[in-house]
């Protein structure tokens, strides 16, 4: 998974230039397609990686004095919170011209 933290990509809202986002297409459907499916790729990866992360944190006895507060399972699970969306990523990736698609209808024209 790349580095998480040292992406371009925003946290909050941003509003791009549509021509600039769909230059690479010229259909901006297209573009936002590319981008969404890369979306879902990026999390599904984060959430594989939490998920691991988080099992070793996890106990499987009922003991309620097993049961105490992990700082460390909290600083995991803020990092994530903290971490650019998914849809963010991906299109940061889309407009820095990291994510190869291809049109397969048009490919074989």
């Amino acid at each position: 998974m790349q580095d998480l933290k040292n992406t371009k990509a925003h946290v909050s809202t941003v509003t791009h230039n549509k021509n600039e986002f769909d230059e690479k297409t010229d259909n901006i459907y297209e573009a936002i397609s590319i981008a969404s499916k890369r979306a879902v790729q990026i999390n599904s990866e984060i959430k594989k990686e939490l998920l691991e992360k988080l099992e070793e944190f996890a106990t499987y006895s009922d003991s309620l004095e097993e049961v105490f507060e992990n700082k460390e399972q909290i600083e995991v699970s803020k990092f994530y919170e903290k971490l650019p969306k998914p849809h963010a990523l991906a299109v940061q990736e889309w407009m820095d011209d990291k994510i190869y698609y291809r049109n397969t209808e048009r490919d074989t024209e």
